[in-house]
């Protein structure tokens, strides 16, 4: 990988890692399906309006059910799913769960794509999941279904994030990342606007909660997707899904930065695994291993 594709992943990362205290911050007033309109809605807006300006509508309707399919799979479903789970559980403990997505991402990649696994970029997702796991294994508790149910959803957030990497590497190599972003969003928003109005909350939505929702659908949906589809075409779509191995560390931060939370020993050697397994998984650091899977 390039040194140029390694910051775009390590950008990307740090706007994906604020995504979930937006969330958090956001849901409280908005309720699930409302502030999923107002993410992808206004990301889509301004995404439009982007491709309007550079007249690229051609490549918008050249893929256009490529695209609506990746609206569904990378956006309604796994974006929902995460705005469920912040209700019941900890923003870190969700950050976490995400970093699960380069797994599901890479055996997607091969059962689907036949994506070849060095044996060191295998290692490298072992040595992530392993910091996944170190960070993660006091945080999970039980307690009620709810709970349950949102561990569950945020796997299944992950999932949905491996098929839509896959799926775009196969039919949407070449398109225009612009185009993509744009119409992805537009066929989410027409996905959840039927539930986001039936739910539209009927109290006064606070300007920290609006503030968070705007954050959220311009800087953490808009430009880090431009981002993340322009590493899907340069570097693939296994090797893109890492991504979510930095997303936890830089969720630390912010919270340890703006929230003022703990940050002790446990949360310092996971960073370290981390941030070694994604530079393995992704290539960037190589093993001299023969083994290919």
């Amino acid at each position: 990988m390039k040194a140029h594709d390694l910051q775009q992943l390590f950008l990307l990362a740090a706007i994906w890692g604020s995504s979930f205290l937006f969330m958090r911050l956001a849901v409280v007033d908005f309720g699930t399906w409302p502030l999923m309109l107002v993410r992808v809605g206004v990301a889509a807006i301004t995404m439009l309006s982007v491709v309007a300006w550079q007249r690229k509508w051609h490549a918008l309707r050249q893929y256009r059910w490529a695209i609506a399919f990746v609206g569904v799979v990378n956006a309604a479903i796994p974006f929902s799913f995460f705005v469920y789970a912040t209700q019941y559980l900890p923003t870190g403990t969700i950050a976490v769960i995400n970093a699960m997505t380069p797994l599901f991402g890479a055996l997607i990649a091969r059962l689907w794509l036949g994506e070849h696994l060095s044996g060191s970029r295998l290692i490298g997702l072992i040595v992530g999941f392993s910091g996944i796991v170190f960070l993660v294994y006091d945080k999970l508790f039980f307690h009620d279904h709810h709970q349950s149910l949102a561990v569950l959803a945020s796997l299944g957030a992950t999932i949905s994030y491996g098929i839509a990497a896959s799926f775009s590497t196969k039919y949407l190599k070449g398109a225009d990342p612009i185009a993509v972003t744009a119409g992805s969003f537009s066929s989410a928003t027409l996905c959840v606007l039927p539930l986001a109005i039936w739910f539209w909350p009927q109290h006064p939505v606070s300007m920290t909660a609006w503030g968070s929702a705007l954050s959220l659908a311009l800087l953490c949906t808009a430009v880090a997707y431009i981002i993340f589809y322009r590493l899907v075409a340069s570097i693939g779509g296994a090797r893109s899904v890492t991504v979510t191995f930095l997303v936890p560390p830089f969720g630390i931060i912010w919270g340890v930065l703006l929230l003022n939370e703990p940050f002790g020993l446990n949360e310092l050697f996971s960073t370290a695994l981390v941030l070694v397994g994604t530079l393995l998984a992704t290539g960037f650091l190589r093993l001299r291993l023969k083994s290919t899977l």
